[in-house]
């Protein structure tokens, strides 16, 4: 058995710009594909990425390869399998329960997102990823880990430094200097805030983690916080601004979702049209075979969400934003024992939340102009400007 064709003609930077259509053609041309900028196999059809997702054992999430390691100064519970993996996910689980969300978070999810909200002009225009998807993701999150002293200044940027670090895969020195920083910064932090947060358990990640019966190391805490800034502002904040371009440059689309209050169908669209986590990547443990090519132990496989997401085996026009669409088993949020862990919050915050209560405020809110908003991101992806009117 052959291995997958290699690829050295795409390049990271068409990637960040605009994969789409590169998927587009590995779908139909070579679902299995080694690119050698990435220096990865990407798996571009819905079964191959599920197939992985589902199988860690053979597809270990410890891939030594990965830029998140230096990016995170830890081996983090991202790049764990098994009882490792569960012990650490488990700390930090009671936090973040469908049930926490509903009876302790909501409410705080509603004042915070009201707040926000209030303080923009009416009549004026307004970039809703600056003054908007971003600071508010960043409030929320800084709550719910426990770390509210964090300016939303800080939580953005540090996210930012993380996610640059951690999808570095061309291995530059500078993404992981600014990491180091943000890492000195979050460390100073989390030092100062221990002996408070384990004094008074309120129910935050951070106290749920150091009050925990038989807690994880110290390290760990700190390195589970630091995944949950990394992931858990920018997947709020590119899935609130990529539903807000859908529904913005589909105004019939709007209004029947207006109509029948559909906005979590909405949110659910939106992430499956722009996966906010694009690729994953997988160490393989064993010689296996992959859509009829040989894939030998140690390569890296890279599941690419952003792809299965639009797959014509699932989805007709999946190239386009629809939200009524009779089904949608999209793999944004992750499957397997990997699944995101902050899928609830998202889909509660973003999907019924934010989204109903902007357009009941601005229920004339328009794009200045949809040619002028930028896309971008290879590991993570989603707008990076949202010039609206807010009427």
């Amino acid at each position: 058995m052959a291995l997958a064709p290699l690829d050295q003609e795409i390049s990271l930077d068409q990637l960040i710009n605009d994969p789409y259509p590169i998927y587009r053609r590995l779908r139909a041309e070579s679902p299995v594909l080694r690119v050698a900028s990435a220096g990865r196999t990407f798996l571009t059809k819905a079964a191959l990425t599920k197939q992985v997702k589902d199988n860690p054992e053979l597809f270990s999430s410890d891939d030594p390869n990965t830029p998140m390691k230096p990016a995170f100064r830890a081996h983090t519970l991202m790049r764990k399998d098994g009882a490792e993996h569960m012990s650490e996910r488990k700390a930090i689980m009671p936090a973040l329960t469908p049930k926490r969300i509903q009876t302790d978070w909501g409410p705080l999810y509603e004042a915070i997102a009201e707040d926000y909200i209030a303080r923009l002009p009416r009549g004026e225009t307004v970039d809703l990823f600056q003054e908007l998807c971003g600071p508010l993701a960043a409030r929320i999150l800084a709550h719910i880990l426990g770390i509210p002293e964090a300016t939303d200044e800080q939580m953005q940027r540090w996210s930012q430094a993380l996610i640059d670090g951690a999808g570095n895969f061309a291995w530059k020195p500078e993404p992981f200097a600014v990491a180091d920083k943000a890492n000195d910064e979050m460390d100073a932090l989390f030092d100062e805030l221990t002996p408070v947060r384990k004094a008074d358990n309120d129910g935050s990640a951070f106290s749920v983690m150091l009050n925990a019966d038989d807690p994880i190391p110290l390290s760990q805490i700190y390195a589970n916080i630091k995944i949950a800034i990394g992931g858990g502002i920018n997947e709020p904040r590119d899935a609130l601004a990529t539903v807000l371009y859908g529904l913005l440059t589909e105004p019939e689309q709007l209004k029947e979702v207006r109509a029948q209050e559909a906005w979590g169908k909405a949110f659910e669209e939106a992430i499956r049209w722009v996966a906010p986590i694009q690729v994953s990547s997988r160490l393989v443990t064993e010689d296996t075979e992959l859509g009829g090519y040989k894939i030998p132990k140690g390569d890296t496989v890279m599941t690419v969400q952003a792809s299965a997401c639009r797959d014509e085996d699932l989805y007709e026009n999946g190239e386009n934003f629809f939200v009524f669409r009779d089904k949608n088993p999209h793999q944004a949020f992750g499957n397997g024992p990997h699944h995101c862990a902050g899928a609830h919050i998202a889909r509660r915050t973003v999907g019924k939340i934010i989204l109903p209560m902007l357009f009941d405020r601005f229920p004339d809110m328009r794009l200045t102009d949809p040619e002028t908003v930028v896309w971008k991101g290879f590991g993570f992806r989603g707008p990076i400007n949202l010039p609206v009117v807010l009427n």
